[in-house]
């Protein structure tokens, strides 16, 4: 877990993983294009897109890679939410994080963590977000306990501050500035 939560950590500060893993870029991506591939738009709190994000299926879980721009600069949580619904301008219609294993919130919880916690992504000072990371605790394939794609949907957030890792439900990150409807299923 230490290991990818520091791979994940270098993605974020933009050592990608074609250049800190040689190949495994190539695979993991090859993989994902065999599977599900989901794209969605990002909305600000006006209702305006922002940006994309676009999650893949791989072998081992999914990879999520987010473009936005007009965001504040700075260290953001990510997280996936519940509910696929997106009302601006609160986005509160997302309801708290995909937690289908009823955990605690955050990496350092002793309790365990949302299937929807990710990682804090950083937006540049142009105000820009370009992130690839992975997860093992969701997947995009239906009929599973952990599936995005259950009915209702899902959503991906993007939170004015970062996560702490550990306060509980939410991680302290603050309001929700950004988000986007994952999918659903019948």
């Amino acid at each position: 877990m230490k290991l990818a939560l520091a791979l994940i950590a270098l993605l974020v500060a933009g050592v990608g993983l074609d250049y800190y893993a040689g190949d495994s870029r190539v695979t993991a991506v090859h993989t994902a294009s065999e599977h599900t591939r989901l794209q969605t738009s990002l909305l600000n709190t006006q209702g305006e897109k922002i940006g994309q994000a676009v999650l893949m299926q791989t072998e081992h879980g999914v990879l999520i890679h987010v473009d936005a721009k007009g965001l504040p600069a700075g260290w953001h949580a990510l997280h996936i939410h519940e509910y696929g619904v997106c009302e601006a301008p609160k986005f509160e219609s997302a309801g708290g994080h995909f937690n289908p294993d009823t955990k605690k919130h955050g990496y350092d919880n002793h309790k365990g963590f949302h299937a929807g916690d990710l990682p804090n992504v950083y937006v540049n000072e142009s105000g820009e977000l370009h992130v690839e990371l992975f997860t093992d605790q969701v997947t995009l394939e239906a009929n599973k306990a952990n599936t995005l794609l259950r009915k209702g949907g899902t959503a991906i957030m993007i939170h004015e501050g970062a996560d702490d890792y550990q306060t509980d439900p939410a991680g302290a990150a603050g309001a929700r500035i950004a988000c986007g409807v994952i999918g659903q299923s019948a």
